[in-house]
């Protein structure tokens, strides 16, 4: 039989290893809002797939001597409306059940944390290669001085539009060392009206809505004056209005698409859809300049239509464990660091176009070498640079404090 004392001695050990997995506990557990939901990996896949041919088709533009009839690749500027109904749908995935347990603010921190970071990431590397884009379609490249690249950088880096006035390529970009950029001040707006007030529509208002912006869209594509939805990266009245009604159809769509769970099952979806992608972004334009309406109605189809029900059959499968998994994952992981990382590199490959007046068969090797780069810059930086900066600011100012389990720690212990 064992002694008393033995008792006594096990005791204490007893209250420190159960305390110790008490405090392991409370150190590892993450706020529910927090918590990583599963992935739809087909979607993630898609996205990758979309950034590519989004790549490819600002390659093809530098070639295509301003005339949206001669460009190959014709609809690649789709991929950014296809962006905004993802967005829509995982958002709502996201945050829709949340909201008891997450304040608005902090889903603003997890937003910026998410997306700022290659924000930066992209002005920065605009910034470095801003003087080797001069050439005749850049005609202020050469006068614009180095306090004016640097200011635009740092403003830049809020996501903060700048007016035409401030222009320092001759585009006059809301974001002119980092193009792309436009959509992603979009997506923060999208995110705003999300959080102010879309989180509570229910699904009939948000069905109202859903229409109403359908029609804004078909309204701009068929009797607008351009027949396509190019544009929305300055800040006048004719692109604003142009942005707006690209963002609000496919965002309001997938936010309803998801909340509706309305899905479409079929075998191999991310191999299909990918080349339905690849298809509608691909084809060439549709009707001539007496005839704009006709890519109107193409392009209000793809948007409306086709896109949608690529979100439903890419979210009605899955993929299997192996290289399909990996595939996806991958693409899923670099297509937002390549799409904001990719135009600087475009603008150089441009201007370099322009000033030789190169054609676009003997450049095929170079604008082969121009995607592999683009794309291992994107993946240097989603690993050196953005996976780690958002894991140190999500520890730093996304974890609640832990007096509470503290507090539990000592109860506990003292029992």
């Amino acid at each position: 039989m064992k002694r008393a004392a033995d008792f006594f001695e096990v005791e204490p050990m007893l209250q420190q290893r159960q305390a110790g997995v008490i405090l392991a506990g409370i150190m590892k557990s993450k706020p529910e809002y927090l918590k990583t939901k599963p992935h739809y990996e087909i979607l993630d896949g898609l996205r990758g797939v979309a950034a590519m041919m989004v790549v490819l088709f600002h390659i093809f533009e530098a070639h295509a001597g301003g005339s949206v009839f001669r460009q190959i690749i014709n609809h690649g500027y789709l991929a950014v409306d296809f962006f905004f109904l993802l967005s829509g749908f995982v958002v709502a995935y996201a945050y829709d059940d949340r909201w008891g347990k997450m304040t608005q603010w902090e889903f603003y921190k997890r937003r910026l944390i998410r997306l700022q970071p290659m924000v930066i990431m992209g002005n920065i590397i605009g910034a470095l290669l801003f003087y080797y884009q001069s050439c005749p379609m850049f005609n202020l490249v050469s006068t614009t001085p180095v306090w004016k690249v640097v200011v635009v950088m740092l403003v830049g880096f809020t996501m903060i539009p700048l007016l035409p006035s401030m222009d320092i390529r001759g585009w006059q970009e809301m974001h002119p060392l980092d193009g792309p950029a436009w959509s992603l001040f979009f997506e923060y707006i999208a995110n705003v009206l999300y959080a102010v007030g879309l989180k509570k529509v229910s699904n009939k208002v948000l069905s109202v809505l859903v229409v109403l912006s359908a029609g804004l869209l078909i309204h701009l594509l068929v009797w607008g004056p351009r027949g396509d939805v190019i544009g929305g990266w300055t800040v006048d009245a004719e692109q604003l209005h142009i942005g707006f009604a690209r963002l609000l159809f496919p965002f309001l769509a997938g936010m309803l698409l998801m909340r509706l769970g309305k899905r479409i099952h079929v075998r191999w979806a991310f191999g299909w859809c990918s080349l339905i992608l690849v298809g509608v972004f691909a084809i060439p334009r549709i009707g001539g300049p007496q005839h704009l309406w006709m890519n109107g109605i193409y392009e209000a189809l793809a948007i409306i239509v086709v896109f949608p029900v690529v979100v439903a059959m890419g979210a009605g499968d899955r993929v299997s464990a192996g290289f399909e998994e990996k595939v996806c994952r991958f693409m899923g992981e670099i297509s937002y660091p390549l799409y904001i990382t990719h135009y600087p590199l475009i603008y150089v490959y441009t201007a370099w176009a322009t000033r030789q007046k190169v054609a676009l068969e003997p450049s095929i090797a170079w604008g082969v070498l121009l995607f592999l780069t683009a794309v291992a810059i994107a993946y240097a930086c989603l690993k050196l640079y953005d996976e780690p900066l958002r894991r140190w600011l999500t520890a730093r100012y996304m974890t609640r404090p832990v007096g509470a389990g503290v507090q539990a720690l000592s109860a506990e212990a003292g029992r």
